[in-house]
């Protein structure tokens, strides 16, 4: 089984946890790709839903699949957040952000009374190792540099590829991908990191997740904290 077919059946999994009147949040990614044309099928079938998505790509994505969204000012309740996930590891703490919409995916999965990640078993690891997406305010990029240095980091500025210059996110900022290596205490680093002035948000979803809905070449595991 390839990895993109390990992707849908993750996405496919998650999809039957979703119930007809659900609030969803809708996350950003390769691995989301599948849940939406999955969630385009049930919506054929009589499910009747409302999706908050995560990112400008995921809304556009979503209404061209006759999927009906919302905003956070209209539905500030959220039943479900499906996402894709970068990195998980043993404990079930995530890195993402490599799209760029971790922010708004974190508000999200915060809202949500239940937050399910969806991923193919590549991207399960014993522990975070993977360089942590930061979202910067454009104006304090250098000190946050800086204050990311003193932590032990290794940052580098997101160069687009299409365009040229930097990254822009759905927001109008910066990202920074910065390399800490093994991180040993996930929780510990997304605190210090949100706490430099400048920074947005960071990467690291620590004790965030309900499920995680893994593709394996065995069909899908689901993973739950403890």
């Amino acid at each position: 089984m390839n990895i993109e077919e390990r992707k849908r059946q993750a996405a496919c999994s998650a999809a039957k946890l979703i119930k007809d009147g659900d609030v969803v949040g809708l996350g950003t990614g390769s691995t989301v790709y599948y849940l939406i044309l999955e969630i385009s099928k049930m919506l054929k079938r009589g499910l009747d839903i409302i999706c908050i998505p995560t990112s400008i790509a995921t809304k556009l994505l979503a209404i061209e699949h006759g999927i009906k969204v919302s905003s956070l000012d209209e539905c500030s309740e959220i039943d479900i957040a499906i996402d894709g996930a970068d990195q998980i590891d043993e404990r079930l703490n995530l890195i993402k952000g490599g799209g760029g919409a971790h922010t708004r995916e974190k508000i999200i999965a915060s809202c949500a009374k239940r937050f399910i990640a969806i991923a193919d078993s590549t991207k399960y690891s014993k522990t975070l190792n993977m360089p942590i997406p930061i979202e910067v305010l454009p104006f304090a990029r250098a000190f946050v540099e800086k204050r990311l240095l003193s932590l032990g980091g290794k940052p580098k500025i997101r160069i687009a590829k299409k365009k040229v210059g930097p990254v822009i996110t759905d927001n109008g900022n910066l990202i920074l991908d910065v390399n800490f290596g093994e991180i040993e205490n996930p929780a510990e680093l997304e605190r210090e990191i949100n706490s430099i002035p400048g920074v947005i948000e960071n990467g690291i979803f620590s004790g965030m997740v309900n499920e995680v809905h893994l593709g394996t070449k065995n069909g899908v595991k689901i993973l739950k904290p403890g």
